[in-house]
């Protein structure tokens, strides 16, 4: 699609008429008219004031001339999984998984290539492989050719190691110790909880990315804990295949 055809879609989707967008962007309706007869194209302030309007990157906008790769885990993105700055405009150049709120959340790369590890395992690829792979290809993205330079100081890594520590001074029954928290998107653990009165509930942000881990239970093989945390909480949860009967067991406020 061409950006003449993006900007017509994405403003009739959200309902919007031209006036209206113009007035959320501070253009004329005419200007909004040319662009979306492809007679000119908005200048880069306005891309970004759209990319933010919208929710998705500059370069969807601009008809996705490049292929989005997370540049700290090598992952292929799509709008739906880049992550945000902290002022909540979309960061094209990583994952929500690699960076979370204008925060990187992997200082070591082989605490990275152990989660991606377990993703790329396949019949025709082994961990070997992924290993090798990882380790020949990660060295050469931006982040961490950059590393010393983007690096918070340890400052994150030290929230990390905390959180971990009051975790397991929870002492919860069943649960195995917590070696480590890795980076989990909102949208992918936010599980309903039944509550007393019938209704299920959610309680994370989908967009958010979180810290978090699975651990098996030591007292029931058909179930595993589910480990959540940020600067503000603590959430300890179990649940059974797939997610399935999920039940809070402890939600602390730090």
């Amino acid at each position: 699609m061409n950006t003449k055809d993006v900007l017509y879609e994405l403003r009739t989707k959200n309902g919007l008429s031209q006036e209206e967008l113009a007035e959320k962007i501070f253009v004329t309706r005419q200007a909004v008219s040319r662009w979306e007869n492809g007679e000119t194209v908005p200048n880069t302030e306005t891309l970004k004031l759209l990319s933010k309007i919208f929710n998705v990157s500059i370069n969807t906008l601009l008809g996705s001339p490049r292929k989005l790769i997370c540049q700290c885990c090598g992952m292929p993105m799509d709008d739906s999984i880049i992550g945000k700055n902290k002022d909540g405009t979309l960061n094209e150049d990583y994952c929500q998984w690699c960076y979370a709120d204008g925060t990187y959340t992997y200082d070591n790369m082989d605490d990275l290539i152990d989660v991606c590890v377990k993703h790329m395992v396949n019949e025709s690829f082994s961990e070997e492989q992924a290993r090798s792979y990882l380790k020949q290809n990660l060295p050469t993205l931006d982040y961490w050719k950059k590393h010393g330079e983007l690096s918070d100081s340890g400052e994150f890594e030290e929230l990390k190691k905390q959180l971990t520590k009051e975790i397991n001074a929870l002492n919860i029954k069943g649960m195995p110790k917590l070696e480590k928290l890795n980076a989990l998107v909102g949208k992918f653990v936010n599980l309903e909880y039944p509550l007393p009165s019938g209704a299920n509930v959610k309680f994370l942000d989908d967009g958010t990315t979180y810290l978090g881990n699975q651990l098996e239970s030591e007292l029931d093989n058909g179930r595993c804990f589910g480990v959540l945390a940020n600067a503000d909480f603590i959430l300890i949860c179990t649940y059974g295949a797939e997610g399935a009967d999920p039940e809070i067991i402890l939600y602390k406020k730090r």
